[in-house]
């Protein structure tokens, strides 16, 4: 039906736990396809569960690129997943689309392709699946610099609190 080697391809497909890989070949009889498909679903459903809780912990981050710059916050339930190898892998992806989007407001963010090629908002719902609590994308900004302008970020407290600044460059040359 099927072998070691399939759960272990379908868990690095999926980041879903082995028992999870397991159950999802065995209710699609093997069939790769339709167990990331199972799988999808009862991460849709695990996730639709942790709705109502409150994820008040999280990241910030701020990162500039040429002359832009963004800032955003993702929450989780707990400090433990915050400072989870996993959670900062997902802030660092979700970073690194956003920073290339053009995207302006936190509903154009959710939209917005990853490099998985989900939006971030499927890849938020297959996160809190696979990372068993509430996470949520709270808010995101783009800032828009001109040539003779600098930006300056500030990250405080391993992250929960992040600031951007952007300022003209003052230079004068002496001679």
């Amino acid at each position: 039906m099927y072998t070691v080697k399939d759960v272990k391809e379908l868990r690095e497909k999926t980041g879903a736990g082995m028992m999870d890989c397991k159950k999802a070949l065995e209710a699609c009889e093997g069939n790769m396809d339709k167990a990331v498909d199972w799988l999808r679903e009862k991460g849709i459903a695990k996730a639709q569960k942790k709705a109502s809780r409150i994820a008040a912990e999280g990241l910030t981050i701020g990162y500039s690129k040429d002359n832009e710059a963004i800032l955003f916050e993702i929450n989780c339930e707990t400090d433990f997943v915050t400072s989870s190898d996993k959670f900062k892998n997902l802030a660092l992806e979700i970073r690194d689309s956003l920073i290339e989007s053009h995207a302006n407001t936190t509903e154009e963010a959710l939209e917005v392709k990853m490099k998985s090629g989900k939006t971030l908002s499927q890849l938020i719902i297959d996160a809190t699946a696979t990372i068993g609590e509430k996470i949520s994308f709270r808010r995101f900004s783009r800032i828009t610099k001109k040539d003779d302008e600098v930006f300056g970020i500030y990250s405080h407290m391993n992250g929960s609190i992040t600031a951007v600044v952007q300022r003209m460059l003052l230079c004068k040359l002496l001679q």
